[in-house]
């Protein structure tokens, strides 16, 4: 006797080897048939520059999108973000019967106009080009999956709001501003899918590590160096803070998903620094000792708990124990929190793992959150239940060299739709 196991979530049920409903074929069978069309698609928005602060083609790229949502019947707006030096965010709504879904990607690309790599270029199934994996490509995938649920005329039994932030590369200062359109929609939402590069097509992510800033000034007495360790001179700025980075590496290093680093440090008698340039310039004479020193780095972390805990242990070492007649200080700033691992997030990967099976292409399993950096869905997961990586399929994000397989477009296409559905019945 055929033993059938079940798995009950969100309320209801899936058989572990469960068969398509004819609803469901419909909308695989549609969205396999959208290669060509979506690569047509993905290859007009590559080749509009989108680098975050080119405005101009930021909004084109807005315009495409905007063009293809409208067609759904979706109800689109954009937010313009010039009060951040920012171009802006295109959001589009539909629906507003069963769970709500907030499908999340992003306009911007890291390669700005002066940038070599500009173009998209086809060899087969596979092909390269600025944004063709990050994440332009994510965002095709959105978009013919809420195609195929049209053309299989079940979309209007879902919410969905799609939102196409405009600086994910570079996000807009501060981020209550720039970022309060996207909270806001997760507020009103059941569910966020992220469909930010895909580590690969058995993974997806349910946990991304949060980053925040922090910079070290340290001072010092400045003296001829004959005199530095005596009584009146002391020990100089630079080797205090060699003192709480060698302090920092021996009390934080080691900690699970924690990881920090001091990205630029300058020191002398003469330092001029623009953190927002990440920049600065330094003098100094061997034969004098050094008054000033200054540090800029950044953290990693998988919770607000983690990040506080971080930043408790490293206030102490810069308060304690100061080197004769040198002092220090160090600031905290926010940037984009953690998207920590929650049994909601689970339960999602799992009917995203069930539909995957389904469709025949295997099991989805979590992503190592440590070999993931900050993405926007980090914003929402605090209030919603979140997913990330079903975007497109590729290699060499942020690099000249970024690549997708255009063979797993339709399968992606395939397996977001089916997943969107599925969810819209809850």
């Amino acid at each position: 006797m055929r033993i059938i196991l079940f798995f009950f979530v969100f309320g209801f049920v899936l058989s572990a080897r469960a068969e398509l409903t004819d609803i469901e074929s419909r909308i695989a069978e549609i969205a396999r048939g959208y290669k060509e069309p979506a690569i047509a698609l993905l290859k007009e928005v590559v080749n509009i520059n989108s680098g975050t602060m080119n405005h101009d083609g930021v909004r084109q790229v807005g315009s495409v999108f905007r063009r293809e949502l409208d067609t759904l019947g979706m109800t689109t707006r954009w937010y313009d973000m010039s009060e951040v030096d920012r171009a802006g965010h295109l959001f589009a709504e539909s629906g507003s019967s069963g769970a709500c879904q907030l499908l999340i990607g992003h306009l911007d690309t890291v390669f700005e106009p002066n940038s070599p790599f500009q173009n998209f270029q086809r060899d087969g199934d596979f092909a390269t080009g600025p944004g063709v994996n990050d994440m332009k490509g994510g965002n095709v995938v959105i978009v013919y999956a809420l195609k195929a649920l049209l053309q299989a005329g079940v979309l209007d039994r879902g919410h969905f709001i799609v939102a196409l932030i405009g600086d994910e590369e570079k996000s807009g200062n501060p981020k209550s501003i720039s970022r309060r359109h996207l909270v806001e929609a997760a507020k009103r939402c059941d569910y966020a899918l992220g469909f930010e590069i895909a580590t690969s097509l058995s993974a997806a992510t349910v946990a991304r590590r949060g980053s925040s800033g922090w910079q070290l000034e340290v001072s010092g007495k400045q003296a001829h160096s004959s005199l530095i360790f005596s009584e009146d001179v002391g020990s100089g700025a630079i080797f205090e803070a060699a003192r709480i980075l060698n302090q920092f590496h021996a009390e934080l290093t080691g900690e699970q998903y924690l990881t920090f680093n001091p990205g630029l440090i300058l020191g002398g008698t003469e330092v001029r620094h623009d953190a927002g340039a990440n920049a600065g310039t330094a003098f100094g004479k061997s034969n004098v000792v050094a008054n000033r020193v200054v540090v800029q780095g950044g953290l990693r972390f998988i919770s607000r708990a983690q990040l506080l805990k971080a930043r408790e242990a490293m206030q102490r070492i810069v308060d304690d124990g100061h080197r004769p007649l040198t002092d220090a200080t160090i600031t905290f700033a926010d940037g984009y929190p953690a998207m920590s691992p929650t049994e909601g997030n689970q339960r999602l990967l799992s009917i995203l793992s069930q539909a995957s099976e389904d469709l025949g292409y295997g099991p989805v399993e979590a992503y190592d959150p440590g070999k993931r950096g900050a993405a926007d869905v980090s914003f929402v997961a605090p209030y919603i239940d979140a997913i990330d990586g079903l975007g497109a399929e590729g290699q060499g994000a942020h690099s000249p060299e970024e690549s997708i397989d255009l063979n797993t477009l339709p399968m992606l296409i395939e397996r977001a739709a089916l997943l969107m559905y599925r969810l819209a019945q809850q």
